[in-house]
């Protein structure tokens, strides 16, 4: 797509936060609707053939989507050389990967022993599949394959939309079935995700996802270049995105923010996408920092940036964001590529609710408990007395029979 579009005079619209009626601020945090309903009956037909037929349907879609006939749609990673990168390209991903293992490696808990009670901690996948939509060779990207053996992926699906999470939801004869499914899709891979974690398939899914979406939170010592660059990074994912500028006081110079979205969205080669997303995006404005935060709060972003003096101190205001980019030095691109945040974020106003994708999504916990004669004896009493109040006799005898022979 070339970046011949229409010229953007005004942006978005803009609305002063004192002025608005609390149904109109509400107003503004909803998103624009998606109609999973009629999503459902696009996708509901393809999980259900997957599951029937496996392989042979995962290749009809990608030939009817993708446009690409493939032998086989599942490459066993340990069996592929390793791809030939330019020695820049390598660094960049090595760079990555690098923050991202130790970001996340941070978060990994010790096994906790508490009292006589012993927490077991199930940690490691073994086996790991990545859908990839493949190259009109029918092959695969090389910078993913190399990303892939860093990660240590173990197979790789060559295949997206609904039917790649459906053949990793049921598993077929060459792709494994999977517990867990994560990661960002449209709406067509969203709804494949929330249709199959309530199916027989039972799996696991990270949280609804809707478009992309960045606020900007910006007072007047904010660069505008910065500002739109920022606005745009989002913008350009699609359409559907949606991007919000929150300005603090009135020494902002709005006009040349939007002169700036103007001159660098027709430099875009999706500079339409970018254009219609901004076509329906806003700005608000605000009488301070207090004020702008707690829109925030109200609209939670997906990605949160805040571009103010003194950014650092509003930090612990923030309640309902994705993840939080601070200060004039910290584009949500760093983000989305290298500083080792997870980029599986929620978006659609999940935030309140949801935080982005952690180890912790990986893993699953199991306690096991083990008590002695006299740990019985300690506890086993209030155990019966709860189990007599909610009248579940065979709970409470269950303890008493044991108390008695301790007794003996």
């Amino acid at each position: 797509m070339g970046s011949s579009h229409e010229s953007i005079s005004c942006p978005m619209k803009s609305y002063r936060l004192s002025e608005l009626t609390k149904d109109e601020l509400s107003g503004l945090k909803a998103r624009p609707r998606i109609d999973f309903s009629s999503i459902f009956t696009t996708v509901q037909p393809i999980v259900d053939d997957v599951r029937h037929r496996g392989d042979a349907a995962v290749k009809d879609y990608t030939s009817r989507f993708d446009k690409v006939e493939l032998d086989k749609i599942v490459e066993n990673v340990d069996d592929l050389p390793d791809p030939e990168l330019d020695a820049a390209v390598r660094e960049a991903f090595d760079v990555a990967y690098n923050n991202i293992y130790a970001f996340h490696a941070a978060q990994k808990s010790t096994e906790k022993s508490v009292e006589n009670m012993k927490p077991a901690q199930i940690a490691g996948c073994k086996t790991v599949v990545l859908a990839t939509p493949p190259t009109q060779d029918g092959g695969i990207c090389k910078e993913v394959l190399y990303c892939a053996k860093k990660a240590g992926v173990t197979h790789i699906l060559k295949a997206g939309g609904a039917q790649a999470i459906s053949a990793m939801a049921w598993g077929t004869a060459s792709c494994p079935k999977v517990e867990k499914i994560f990661g960002p899709g449209n709406q067509y891979v969203t709804a494949a995700k929330m249709i199959l974690q309530n199916s027989e398939a039972m799996v696991s899914i990270d949280m609804p996802a809707g478009p992309s979406e960045v606020l900007v939170i910006a007072d007047k010592h904010a660069n505008p270049v910065y500002v739109a660059a920022d606005l745009l990074s989002q913008a350009e994912h699609g359409p559907d995105s949606q991007v919000v500028l929150v300005i603090v006081g009135d020494g902002v110079d709005l006009r040349a923010i939007e002169e700036e979205l103007e001159k660098q969205c027709q430099s875009l080669p999706r500079g339409e996408y970018a254009s219609k997303a901004l076509s329906h995006s806003f700005t608000v404005i605000a009488r301070g920092m207090v004020e702008a935060v707690s829109f925030s709060n109200l609209y939670a972003p997906e990605h949160l940036i805040i571009n103010v003096e003194d950014a650092e101190k509003w930090e612990s205001f923030v309640e309902n964001a994705g993840s939080v980019f601070l200060g004039p030095w910290t584009p949500e691109s760093v983000g989305d590529y290298a500083s080792g945040t997870n980029h599986v974020l929620p978006t659609y106003g999940y935030a309140r609710m949801y935080g982005g994708v952690s180890l912790d999504y990986f893993l699953k916990y199991m306690t096991v408990q083990s008590l002695t004669e006299e740990g019985l004896r300690t506890l086993g009493p209030y155990v019966a007395t709860m189990a007599e109040v909610e009248g579940l006799d065979a709970h409470k005898r269950a303890v008493t029979l044991r108390l008695k022979d301790i007794e003996k």
